[in-house]
């Protein structure tokens, strides 16, 4: 079984994969932010590195997705391959980051590995407030996240509710994370572990 957690920076999707993983005894897939060599240029300069970026986590995803495929385990995912090709990379272009040579470049490199790619069996969706977001993104540290603009995020925070409302490839559960702190409350993640059994209930 494939569990995906989708959410905006800073909306808590690796805190919520590592406790998952740890309470359902499932595989864990991260994110490559550590070894990802693109992130700190991206953040100093997105117009020159969007599309570098993008590709690379194109790339990523894709091998992430097909090792979870082959595995014939339950594994929970942070972030799906759908999040960088209908929000990051249109967002990317729209706000003039990203020019339109690139980016229907990248649209034609997805189109063609969605082909390949299957939806998850579960989509956990972490609704946040900008705000929220921004206080999360402080709190962590991460010196690359400093630069990262307010419109930017924001913007990001709309396509995902777009992109959410319309999400139709397999079960969804929605989760609004702006009063719950999962990390510090054994209560809090008590309540989404709930809401999850409930779902996978479901799916057999």
């Amino acid at each position: 079984m494939h569990i995906a957690i989708a959410g905006n920076i800073g909306a808590g999707k690796t805190t919520l994969t590592r406790l998952l993983a740890k309470h359902f005894k499932w595989e864990a897939h991260y994110e490559d932010v550590e070894t990802n060599p693109y992130l700190n240029s991206f953040y100093e300069d997105m117009q020159r590195w969007s599309f570098n970026l993008q590709v690379y986590f194109l790339n990523s995803r894709l091998r992430q997705v097909v090792d979870i495929r082959d595995s014939g385990k339950t594994v929970i995912q942070d972030r799906t391959i759908f999040e960088d090709a209908y929000i990051f990379a249109p967002n990317l272009h729209e706000m003039g980051l990203m020019p339109s040579r690139d980016f229907e470049n990248y649209e034609t490199l997805f189109e063609l590995m969605s082909s390949f790619v299957q939806a998850p069996d579960l989509l956990i969706y972490l609704r946040s407030s900008v705000p929220n977001l921004v206080n999360q993104i402080q709190n962590r540290g991460r010196d690359y996240e400093n630069s990262i603009r307010l419109d930017y995020l924001k913007s990001l925070n709309d396509r995902y509710e777009k992109w959410i409302d319309t999400y139709d490839e397999g079960k969804l559960l929605i989760i609004n994370v702006d009063n719950l702190d999962y990390y510090n409350n054994p209560e809090d993640l008590g309540f989404i572990i709930d809401k999850i059994n409930g779902e996978i209930n479901g799916l057999f």
